[in-house]
């Protein structure tokens, strides 16, 4: 495909003035204070959760040792519950940022766009 084939002239990229206007604008500063909303208490949340499994590791060895069935004991239950909670952690940040953040970012990035078109 030849450049006459995509149109006359492509838009021009924004310049850095008009990246600043976005980034003080009102809709911006509620797509960052989404996220924030989101990401702040759900690293806290896994911060915390993180640091009571390695605690517990190397404070509570007889609790951790504790066989639940057969050879299987709390800390290996504690430590898969790990990456089971990493993996939850992402599902809900993707369900979030499809309902609430990429939408806000669509019409940020249209806005954009249509100001150069």
């Amino acid at each position: 495909m030849s450049s006459t084939d995509l149109g006359k002239n492509p838009p021009s990229p924004p310049t850095a003035a008009e990246f600043t206007a976005v980034q003080a604008s009102p809709e911006f500063q509620e797509l960052r204070h989404r996220l924030r909303r989101f990401v702040f208490p759900m690293t806290a949340l896994f911060l915390a959760w993180y640091l009571v499994y390695v605690l517990l590791g190397a404070y509570a060895h007889d609790f951790m040792a504790n066989k639940v069935v057969g050879n299987i004991n709390v800390g290996l239950l504690l430590g898969l519950a790990q990456f089971v909670s990493t993996f939850v952690i992402t599902g809900l940040y993707v369900r979030f940022a499809n309902r609430e953040l990429d939408p806000r970012a669509a019409a940020i990035r249209e806005h954009m766009e249509g100001t150069h078109a």
